[in-house]
């Protein structure tokens, strides 16, 4: 591949991802990151050419197609992180294609590789108690399970997405006035959420175990850097390991971050919080313009079964009023609808006589 048409490229697409508020267009950053890497990785390996050598000609689209299936095959990835790897490859030649026009054959046939269909299942979540299992889990007699308990409870206050979490800095927290967290999301955009008393307690102790910098990551791994996607999910692994043996229902389950938030969500819905805060407290545009909350409604069947209650079905022909038997009668205009001798007459005029 072209050194100069590669660098600029990636040059490029930080600089735009970058420009806004601190921070915002990491996540994107990252995931193109980790998709060149592999496919420059699965290349070598299986063609034996170093990414320095590559050209455009070597990223044709059964290269390309090749690589895709090795993910699902191989790695075990899903169709949606398929999907995340070609899309990253899709923006790159989109970019060769308007430097490059004498590449134009290739990345038109890379770029005609549609996104693999999938079923989107009903989305899991947990109950109260295994949160509460989960969040008691870290060993607080060590460093860093002090920091996966402070972790694990703002990641269920917040519902905050994973890449949300190993960005957060010191200066994010806000303690001084209302106990909040400031949170840099997708799209460059930012929300604040306000803060548990217990959560706040938490946090106040663990910022005073690490450095005070307002740049310094809330949650450091043991070089001070910032924790990665990938050290967030081990250690949530090991804190359900742990829970499994006080909740038991907790065992044969998959807890990933996410699993989390979507906790969050279900139970902000079953408080009786509309799906327009819920929206805006995940960070999501509105509830019009994401499907994400309209899932949590279908994942919580004590939701449904309420509406069902509140139904009848088809066969069952509707009741009728009955008064109890201490209402008095004419307390309920409804008493009158099996007796309509009984309802109230209305006042007469007066006739007036003749003088």
């Amino acid at each position: 591949m072209e050194p100069s048409l590669a660098m600029k490229y990636w040059m490029v697409s930080s600089s735009n991802a970058l420009s806004g508020p601190r921070s915002a267009g990491v996540s994107p950053v990252e995931s193109y990151r980790d998709a060149f890497e592999l496919l420059f990785g699965y290349i070598e390996t299986r063609y034996a050419k170093p990414p320095s050598a590559l050209s455009t000609a070597d990223l044709d689209a059964p290269v390309i197609l090749d690589f895709l299936e090795h993910l699902e095959t191989v790695r075990g990835n899903s169709a949606r992180t398929r999907n995340a790897r070609l899309a990253a490859i899709h923006s790159f030649m989109r970019y060769v294609a308007v430097r490059d026009p004498a590449s134009l054959p290739i990345t038109t046939r890379v770029l005609a590789i549609p996104a693999k269909r999938f079923d989107r299942p009903v989305l899991g979540y947990l109950t109260k108690e295994q949160i509460a299992a989960i969040l008691a889990a870290p060993d607080q007699a060590t460093w860093s399970g002090r920091r996966d308990a402070v972790l694990l409870a703002v990641a269920y206050n917040t519902g905050a997405r994973v890449s949300e979490l190993t960005v957060l800095q010191v200066r994010d927290v806000l303690l001084e006035s209302r106990s909040a967290l400031q949170l840099h999301g997708k799209g460059r955009k930012q929300r604040v959420i306000p803060l548990w008393a217990s959560t706040t307690k938490q946090l106040r102790t663990w910022l005073a175990q690490i450095p005070h910098s307002p740049e310094s990551p809330v949650f450091p791994n043991r070089n001070g850097n910032a924790m990665t996607r990938s050290g967030v999910r081990e250690r949530l692994d090991r804190a359900v390991t742990t829970a499994q043996r006080s909740c038991p229902s907790l065992r044969g389950q998959r807890v990933s971050p996410h699993t989390i938030r979507h906790s969050t969500a279900v139970h902000l819905l079953e408080s009786g919080t509309d799906l327009a805060v819920i929206a805006l407290w995940l960070g999501h545009s509105s509830p019009a313009v994401t499907h994400s909350t309209d899932a949590y409604l279908h994942a919580d069947m004590a939701i449904k079964q309420a509406a069902l209650d509140r139904t009848r079905p088809p066969d069952v022909e509707p009741g009728i009023y009955r008064p109890s038997p201490t209402s008095s009668p004419g307390s309920h205009p409804c008493d009158y609808a099996d007796n309509p001798a009984r309802l109230p007459r209305a006042p007469q005029p007066k006739t007036g006589t003749s003088a």
